[in-house]
């Protein structure tokens, strides 16, 4: 089979921040559907929509109330359907977020569960009796606090992995599992092409309720609540749910872990097609070396026949301009790695412009629960407004949700040197270029944070040349090479047939065997 999604480039869309069709200041499904064009001269073969089922949006739609409908916030159901029919007139996949690790406790399932302690769906999360009037273990929240709520209604505590008000299924109840799987079905009868799985790796499956350890700063490590025994055998039993009934689905997981390893290890045995990797995509800062490092080991753990992932932007965490201080010819840089390394490139909408983050100036502005906890944990130590303001901005993934800049939009893809004109031509030399896909990789570094991704299949080769660096770097160039495409528009020569990259320069070179 030929797998559609190793040739394809992705485009998250955040649904809140994309396109407000009505006016009333929340993106919308219809306004999605304006925007197809747009999407389609970019060159983005698909698209990955964040949750848009309804919601009490504690975070941001990660806490679904109905996993067969759509928030009204976003439209109706016919409008889903008609993006989906749109979408694939004009060649473009459509995957959707799932969230199975947790619903909203206003999902008609946990208000059932929590009417009783006889509850037919009693069992479908997960509740524990007091421990010394106490949580029943000391389990954190990956938002911060403890990840137990105590229920007076019912006199036991339920768990939540994240928000207070994202209570976690229990796994290992098969009514829980053929409810999940009766939603994917519905989806794909609406004609989705595959699934981003939220947090995957958090699902509870076993009655391990084990202390997690803390490392000297008291700062948990979630040993006992993530990667749980038996959760491999869930999570191929899920793929298989999907592919049974939609073979050339794309399945892509969000795994809680920077271990490659871990990470990894979820597309075998039946799992995963991929997963990201936010060693990678996640970073803080550039740091040159170990980004060279991360893509060596993804290259030899990876087989011939994988595909990892390769982002460096996502709803979750500040936009990379901003996170890696760069210039603009370092964006293009970057841009161009994700194009010709091997892997699969997720853009996060906004990328191809270069777009920035937003700066919060009181806590009025936040709507992210992790930013606003953060803020709330800050002033209840003590610190100023101001202090707390800049833990905000820290952890708040508000600051890459910001709209899209469709003004800024229009003015790139009139100008020919714009960011939005280099990302469209290196999505379109991608989909030419098979060797972008299929070819070997060799990464070399040709001088001091100078990187060089050649791609090799038969007697095609691409070499593309990208200067992190501030100076300029003299490239050796072999003879007979089609340049496909440099941030410079005049490129200088220096002696022994060397290529002058400026610092923030890069360029794709083609060549052919034989050809002189």
């Amino acid at each position: 089979m030929v797998h559609w999604w190793k040739h394809t480039v992705f485009y998250e869309i955040y649904m809140t921040s994309y396109c407000d069709c009505n006016r009333d200041g929340v993106g919308d499904i219809p306004g999605i559907l304006s925007k197809l064009p747009y999407l389609k001269k970019l060159g983005v073969g698909g698209i990955w929509l964040t949750p848009f089922y309804p919601s009490p949006k504690v975070d941001n739609g990660y806490d679904v109330s109905d996993y067969c409908d759509v928030d009204p916030d976003y439209g109706t159901l016919e409008d889903f359907k008609r993006l989906v029919a749109e979408a694939h007139e004009l060649g473009i996949k459509v995957i959707a977020d799932m969230v199975v690790n947790h619903t909203s406790t206003r999902h008609p399932w946990f208000l059932e569960a929590s009417s009783s302690r006889d509850s037919l769906k009693r069992d479908w999360y997960i509740w524990k009796d007091p421990v010394g009037g106490r949580e029943p273990n000391n389990w954190e929240s990956f938002f911060g606090g403890s990840a137990w709520e105590y229920d007076q209604n019912t006199g036991q505590y339920y768990y939540h992995s994240f928000a207070r008000e994202q209570a976690d299924l229990n796994w290992k109840n098969s009514q829980v599992k053929e409810a999940v799987y009766k939603v994917l079905d519905f989806w794909m009868e609406k004609g989705i092409d595959g699934f981003r799985f939220d947090v995957i790796n958090n699902l509870s499956v076993s009655q391990t309720m084990e202390d997690n350890p803390s490392v000297g700063n008291g700062e948990q490590l979630h040993v006992n609540d993530v990667n749980q025994p038996g959760i491999y055998e869930v999570i191929s039993e899920i793929c298989r749910q999907i592919r049974e009934k939609k073979p050339d689905a794309f399945l892509v997981g969000e795994i809680s872990s920077d271990e490659l390893e871990c990470l990894h290890s979820y597309t075998l045995l039946d799992g995963l097609d991929t997963t990201f990797n936010f060693n990678l995509g996640s970073r803080e800062q550039f740091q040159f070396g170990e980004i060279l490092e991360e893509m060596r080991r993804m290259q030899a753990l990876y087989g011939p026949s994988e595909s990892p992932t390769v982002f460096f932007g996502s709803h979750d965490m500040r936009r990379f301009p901003d996170r890696f201080s760069f210039s603009e010819g370092k964006v293009k840089c970057l841009l161009t790695l994700m194009m010709t390394c091997k892997g699969i490139p997720f853009l996060y909408f906004g990328d191809e412009l270069g777009q920035r983050s937003r700066i919060l100036s009181s806590i009025e502005e936040a709507k992210d629960v992790q930013g606003i906890l953060a803020y709330e944990t800050a002033i209840n130590e003590g610190k100023s407004k101001a202090e707390a303001i800049r833990v905000l901005n820290e952890k708040s993934r508000d600051t890459s949700r910001n709209p899209m800049d469709w003004e800024e939009a229009v003015r790139q893809m009139e100008e020919p040197a714009s960011f939005w004109n280099y990302a469209r031509s290196l999505i379109h030399i991608r989909k030419g270029k098979e060797e972008l896909v299929s070819g070997e990789m060799c990464l070399r570094e040709y001088a001091p944070k100078v990187m060089a991704i050649e791609r090799i299949l038969g007697k095609q080769r691409i070499t593309a040349v990208m200067n992190f660096s501030d100076r300029e770097v003299g490239i050796p160039v072999e003879y007979g090479f089609r340049l496909l495409l440099a941030s410079e528009e005049n490129m200088k020569w220096g002696p022994e047939h060397r290529l002058l990259l400026p610092g923030g320069g890069c360029v794709i070179l083609e060549y052919k065997d034989g050809e002189v």
